[in-house]
């Protein structure tokens, strides 16, 4: 009898057992509330040093599976984006009735216990938030909406889907990340810029139905209220001490976030054609990636290329593209985002790749002068 989760499609399996790997956060997180000490450690380790352990050992998995693939074929696959919410909702609440109620925790336990949640609200739950919202179901966005208010970033939905996916490359996108733009400079741009740039996009929309920014109807009203229940279920749980503990873990969260976001579009952009134009989203605008276990623990993030091409594609689906179409990274997102936090370090490997990027792609733009920082469109004739 053939495994429910395995699929057979025109290109060979799908298997979505090994994708579940993200669900071992669980029992470290547990493990680190209950144990203390050395235990609380194993969370980031886990996440930033054995995965990209294992890619070195595994290497890439090069396979496409066929993308016109039902969804209906795929259930194991989107019941596991579909069960993170209440799983994340309890190991959020739960560590923070433990460690303010019950535990006898010191406070650099605390600390690096809500680190360690934060680690695993970014790295899993913003990620399957991600995959949900581009979802035409209703269902599926809510759940993405609850992922995104337990870290306290509800409007990056809006930011994501109306700002980024069409603008991404251009001035107008907020998360690209500029030529020459330490990450350290480019979060504090995001935090400060993000959710003003998603009011207004949400505004123009209501504008065209004729509704003011103000209606009932903007979706950032329900982000702001979602986000309010749980800070003031947080208060209830553990007082003053549950609202910045929560606050802390959405601050580790957002974090990785931007760094992903960092790391996927440093210094790529999208040719200027004039008049506020810019030619259409292709594959090459993306940093790409096909290393096998952070593909599995991330649900196919990496192969980012191919999602900004195919927005709506389920993860599982996602294809990698050849080098010859696309820029890769030397390996998964975990290394990638450690070396975005040393500047230095980051310009020095990546200028040099952006700088062939362009000649491969752009041979015919001479003059990069007016893209450098990204702050204004380059002149018409600039291309």
């Amino acid at each position: 009898m053939t495994d429910a989760a395995v699929v057979d499609t025109d290109r060979g399996r799908l298997n979505a057992w090994p994708y579940w790997i993200t669900l071992t956060f669980v029992p470290l997180v547990i493990l680190a509330v209950l144990q203390g000490g050395w235990a609380i450690l194993l969370i980031p380790l886990y996440g930033w040093v054995l995965m990209p352990m294992l890619d070195l050992a595994l290497g890439k998995d090069l396979r496409n599976p066929d993308p016109d693939t039902p969804d209906e074929a795929l259930f194991w696959f989107r019941l596991l984006t579909w069960i993170w919410f209440p799983t994340q909702f309890v190991l959020v609440f739960g560590t923070l009735y433990y460690v303010t109620q019950v535990g006898t925790h010191s406070t650099l336990e605390i600390i690096g216990i809500m680190f360690g949640i934060g680690v695993t609200t970014g790295t899993v739950g913003i990620v399957y938030a991600h995959e949900l919202f581009h979802k035409s179901n209703r269902y599926e966005r809510s759940l993405g909406d609850l992922l995104m208010a337990l870290v306290l970033y509800g409007h990056f939905r809006t930011e994501h889907m109306l700002v980024h996916h069409p603008h991404v490359g251009t001035p107008r996108d907020t998360v690209t990340a500029r030529y020459n733009e330490g990450f350290h400079r480019a979060f504090a741009r995001i935090l400060a810029t993000g959710f003003g740039s998603a009011w207004r996009a949400e505004g123009a929309m209501l504008a065209r139905r004729g509704r003011s920014p103000w209606h009932l109807s903007n979706p950032i009203w329900k982000y702001l209220v979602l986000q309010a229940a749980f800070v003031g279920l947080a208060f209830i749980i553990g007082g003053w001490l549950g609202v910045a503990l929560l606050a802390f873990q959405a601050i580790v969260a957002i974090w990785q976030l931007e760094l992903t976001n960092y790391v996927e579009h440093y210094g790529l952009v999208r040719k200027y054609l004039g008049d506020g134009k810019y030619e259409p989203v292709r594959p090459h605008h993306s940093w790409d990636s096909a290393h096998q276990v952070s593909g599995l623990l991330l649900i196919n993030l990496q192969r980012h290329a191919d999602h900004h091409v195919h927005p709506m594609r389920r993860f599982p689906l996602l294809q990698v593209y050849d080098e010859a179409e696309v820029p890769m990274l030397p390996t998964g997102y975990p290394p990638m985002t450690a070396l975005a936090m040393i500047p230095p370090l980051w310009r020095r490997l990546f200028n040099p790749k952006v700088r062939a990027w362009r000649k491969q792609f752009y041979p015919e733009i001479d003059d990069w002068g007016p893209y450098k920082n990204g702050t204004l469109p380059p002149p018409s004739g600039a291309g």
